[in-house]
């Protein structure tokens, strides 16, 4: 791992699992969880899961953010960044603002980014829509 990928995780972790860890159920959290073992259920927060290299998850997960460095069986939605280190593997959907992938990653599923509600996404609208609305601005004379 380079030292820039060290440095941007060695953020302070509020809990950890450890590798001798096997858990079953639905796990919330706020802060940070880093999981070193294994968890079969849900995960949900609006904080930072880390999935260290050696961990295996069989869940869907719907988080703030995620560092993926070990194996997920499930879907992922991460409200803000999805991170798949070179030793990570993903098998199901990902759902997510930010997208980073590292060479090496195992990748099996449908992707889909996460859209800023306030962005206009001009492919919504029909063509004729679109010439219309230009129109009337070319005729209030701002473009």
């Amino acid at each position: 791992m380079s030292k820039i990928t060290e440095h941007q995780h060695s953020e302070e972790i509020a809990t950890t699992l450890g590798k001798s860890t096997h858990f079953d159920g639905v796990m919330r959290f706020k802060d940070s969880l880093k999981i070193l073992g294994s968890f079969h259920g849900e995960i949900i927060s609006s904080g930072r899961l880390v999935i260290a290299d050696g961990a295996d998850i069989k869940a869907n997960i719907k988080v703030g953010s995620i560092v993926v460095g070990g194996i997920i069986h499930g879907n992922i939605i991460a409200k803000e960044k999805l991170e798949m280190l070179a030793s990570g593997k993903v098998f199901g959907n990902i759902k997510t603002a930010k997208l980073v992938i590292a060479d090496g990653v195992l990748f099996e599923g449908k992707c889909e980014m996460i859209k800023d509600p306030d962005s206009i996404d001009i492919f919504a609208d029909n063509v004729a829509e679109i010439k219309k609305n230009v129109e009337a601005v070319e005729h209030m004379g701002v473009l």
